[in-house]
């Protein structure tokens, strides 16, 4: 029987791993928003690496507005939180996970959509739901999500909620990252367009508690089988 052979897995670099170690300090709280961190000779010598590569870590989490540098001052906490980090956690989330958190945001969108939409809302939501069609009908996998990730996005902003549409718009990179993945998978069913029309049609009747059940129906299928 042959052996396969498969190519040695990459080690991480010392930046890397020193971003990581500074960033658990930070989210930790052990280093509060708002403090000084120690010099970078001093965390060289604590964490063993160079100054160089601590001053290199310490210029990614800046560029992060983690830690912000204050020439001839020191380097202090701006945020707990690494919104670039937080998105590629969430990436590497299950796709039952992705899909629980979808659910969340979209039938809460639909919700408000449906107390503050305009007529002109509801033909907007009408074209790109024509527009997305069924996934047979479309010319690739990639056409047919970024069709449909354009109706969903629609949705959160005629929520007129700013924080939760740009929530989504910031998840949706995540979004399309996973309908992708969920299309190959053959056990996974695919939400078709009388289910998102009913979406659609409650929010034209305005009413708020009948979009968020409708929402919640065309993810649930997919929680219910990635459960099994």
């Amino acid at each position: 029987m042959t052996t396969l052979q498969l190519p040695q897995a990459p080690r991480r670099s010392l930046v890397e791993s020193t971003i990581e170690l500074l960033r658990a300090q930070v989210e930790s709280g052990a280093w509060k928003v708002g403090t000084r961190i120690p010099k970078e000779q001093e965390l060289a010598d604590m964490l063993h690496v160079g100054r160089n590569t601590v001053r290199e870590a310490i210029r990614v989490l800046s560029h992060a507005h983690v830690l912000e540098v204050r020439q001839g001052d020191g380097t202090y906490v701006r945020s707990s939180i690494d919104p670039a980090e937080i998105m590629r956690r969430v990436s590497r989330s299950s796709l039952r996970d992705h899909f629980e958190l979808r659910a969340m945001l979209e039938t809460e969108a639909a919700r408000l959509a449906a107390a503050n939409r305009g007529k002109a809302d509801v033909a907007l939501l009408r074209r790109l739901l024509e527009e997305r069609g069924e996934q047979a009908d479309s010319a690739t996998p990639e056409a047919f999500v970024d069709a449909d990730l354009a109706f969903h996005n629609a949705i959160a902003k005629i929520s007129g909620n700013t924080a939760l549409t740009e929530l989504y718009r910031y998840f949706s990179g995540s979004v399309r990252h996973n309908s992708l993945a969920a299309l190959g998978e053959k056990d996974l069913p695919e939400p078709g367009l009388a289910a998102h029309a009913a979406i659609v049609d409650a929010i034209d009747r305005k009413d708020g508690d009948g979009a968020a059940s409708a929402a919640r129906a065309v993810i649930m299928p997919l929680i219910t089988a990635l459960a099994g």
